[in-house]
């Protein structure tokens, strides 16, 4: 695979010089890859193999580990600083998590580069509304995400003034328990997945909603992310909410 491009998900210690990186392309889906050398002081891999930065990458192989033979920083921002690098970390987390190896997502793909790109430029109160967008993204291409337009079990509408919870194991159904959402917050989402630009579209009505409603749809989308990693927290979640109440 030649000038492929890719991002640094996570990577491991393979021996006193070398790692193993997994690696999020665009074509192949989420690889692994042994670099050789790249822990060595004098490898120019060292200023490239970092997390958050769009890269390309050369590799070839048959096996599980295939071998990376070059890589480059291929431009476009800076990582991430402060909190946004940790919510970078917790994009990273969710999908070393829930993709498979060697299963392509290029529209996963391009979404995550886009969010990565909003997490470095800095803009002020868009990062938990960018969040919850590519949450929203990575549960519908994933196919985890049910349809918001009707409720799960009975296929009926969602009315507007009535509220719905999202739940991991049933679906989208009517709820008088908090948290929930309104109709017409489900039904705003709903349109905005199937906009030209879902990301945008998620951020600007995620970022309109009152803190209540945001609060109650982190939980929900929490609650089923959870559900289908199979843990009770995530790792880099836990680290952040340590930070803050220092």
């Amino acid at each position: 695979m030649l000038d492929e491009p890719a991002f640094v998900l996570h990577h491991y210690d393979w021996s006193e010089t070398s790692l193993i990186l997994e690696v999020f392309t665009r074509h192949l889906g989420r690889v692994a890859l042994v670099a050789k050398g790249a822990k060595r002081p004098t490898s120019q891999l060292r200023a490239v193999l970092l997390p958050l930065q769009p890269i390309l990458v050369c590799f070839g192989g048959e096996g599980e580990i295939r071998t990376l033979k070059s890589a480059e920083w291929a431009g476009g921002h800076v990582m991430p600083t402060g909190d946004a690098l940790l919510s970078g970390y917790y994009l990273n987390e969710l999908l070393m998590r829930l993709l498979a190896r060697d299963d392509p997502h290029a529209a996963l793909f391009d979404i995550y580069r886009q969010t990565v790109k909003v997490l470095s430029s800095g803009l002020d109160n868009t990062t938990a509304p960018l969040l919850r967008a590519f949450e929203l993204l990575l549960l519908q291409d994933i196919g985890f995400l049910p349809d918001l337009s009707v409720q799960t079990l009975t296929l009926q509408p969602l009315l507007s003034d009535k509220q719905y919870a999202l739940l991991a194991e049933a679906g989208l159904r009517s709820s008088t328990q908090a948290p929930y959402l309104r109709g017409e917050q489900w039904l705003q989402l709903h349109a905005a997945l199937d906009s030209s630009d879902p990301l945008t579209a998620l951020l600007r009505v995620c970022a309109e909603w009152p803190a209540e409603d945001r609060a109650a749809i982190q939980t929900q989308l929490r609650n089923l992310l959870h559900y289908h990693c199979g843990v009770n927290s995530l790792r880099t979640r836990q680290v952040m909410m340590e930070l803050q109440a220092l």
